[in-house]
């Protein structure tokens, strides 16, 4: 997989449902694992109930471990709005996640405004990126942690 081209999938949600499909298919298939831009690193399937549509929506996120506690970043590699994911989870705080083999329901939580702040910077210690996708967009990027329901 080649280097991917985060504002074209940003602005372009069919190339986006289209590597997010083939995502999908790579961690199925080798149990969690998935090479390219993400390998090594710990992915994990968001099932999440369409905010306006109620319909599921599948994502697949990188995900971080601080403290113990998963937690998931809405970054959208520093777009200037949020990813749908992010709208879908504060209107319904109940998800289900893929990690690995493993499948199960979990309850979701915002961080909110001063655990975010002192969490944020132990991201960008562990994914420097995140760095420079807060640094591109105004917004505050949000931060949820995942709890086995």
């Amino acid at each position: 997989m080649t280097e991917i081209d985060k504002d074209k999938m940003v602005s372009d949600t069919a190339a986006l449902d289209d590597f997010n499909r083939k995502i999908v298919e790579e961690f199925r298939a080798n149990g969690g694992k998935v090479g390219g831009p993400f390998e090594g690193g710990t992915l994990l399937l968001l099932h999440t109930v369409g905010a306006k549509s109620g319909k599921t929506r599948l994502s697949p996120l990188a995900y971080l471990t601080i403290d113990g506690k998963m937690i998931i970043i809405g970054s959208y590699a520093g777009a200037p709005k949020h990813p749908a994911w992010v709208h879908n989870l504060r209107a319904n705080p109940k998800a289900h996640i893929e990690i690995g083999t493993e499948a199960y329901d979990v309850d979701v939580r915002e961080l909110p405004d001063d655990e975010r702040e002192a969490t944020y910077p132990r991201i960008v210690a562990l994914a420097p990126v995140f760095a420079e996708y807060q640094a591109k967009t105004d917004r505050t990027i949000p931060l949820f942690e995942l709890t086995r329901a």
